[in-house]
């Protein structure tokens, strides 16, 4: 059962603690997005012909000190992170993955909450309507009704945008319609990751602010799983 509530690491305003999922295809860039959002390598990310993540695993941030002011007072933030096996998988049915996140999902946050779903999707690989292996459906079904208001897209591999002569809205204006869909649903919360240019630790904070943006618009809300 899916529920919402007001989390109760929000009730100590000098801390914040925000929960996230990865989901998305295999090699879209999952868990290295993880590895820059928790400043470690705590999932382990490679180049493959084949799947790489098999099992949900749940990484925490260290703290970042003074990363926000909320009423007045600097807040610390730490970042939770589950990263869940890639779908469409090369070797596990979408029975099996959606039955390891479930679960994982359920007891990591299940009383703490999820503040939000990011959907990883590599900037050159089109979004297709793919009904029964697209990573959006293994969200809504998981997420339930409110899946709308708890994603986000994150794009990975964006320095490819500008290495062909795009800009990001030119990018958009010409994604495929699926895409279009999806964003005019999530109210057009998305991100853009580059590799190149800037350094890890300014990557990470960007990200971040915009992470936290979404979930300030979400009034803090958090979708919890019983």
């Amino acid at each position: 059962m899916l529920s919402l509530c007001l989390p109760t690491a929000m009730m100590d305003s000098s801390k914040m603690t925000i929960n996230l999922v990865l989901f998305g295809m295999t090699q879209s860039g999952k868990s290295s997005a993880g590895n820059i959002l928790l400043g470690s390598t705590d999932f382990h990310s490679s180049f493959a012909p084949r799947s790489v993540t098999k099992d949900c695993s749940l990484g925490r941030s260290c703290h970042f000190h003074s990363f926000m002011r909320r009423g007045g007072q600097e807040v610390t933030l730490q970042v939770q992170v589950l990263d869940t096996p890639g779908y469409p998988h090369s070797r596990l049915s979408k029975k099996h993955v959606k039955q390891e996140v479930r679960e994982a999902l359920a007891h990591h946050f299940g009383q703490e909450g999820l503040h939000l779903a990011l959907l990883v999707q590599r900037v050159d690989v089109p979004l297709c309507e793919q009904e029964e292996s697209s990573p959006v459906q293994m969200i809504q079904e998981l997420l339930g009704h409110a899946w709308k208001n708890y994603t986000a897209i994150l794009f990975t591999h964006a320095e490819k945008i500008e290495e062909a002569g795009f800009n990001e809205d030119e990018y958009l204006h010409e994604a495929s319609d699926t895409l279009l869909t999806l964003l005019n649903s999530i109210q057009h919360r998305y991100i853009f990751q580059y590799k190149k240019g800037n350094s890890l630790n300014e990557q990470r904070l960007k990200i971040l602010e915009r992470i936290v943006e979404f979930i300030k618009e979400n009034c803090y809300q958090v979708l919890t799983f019983k």
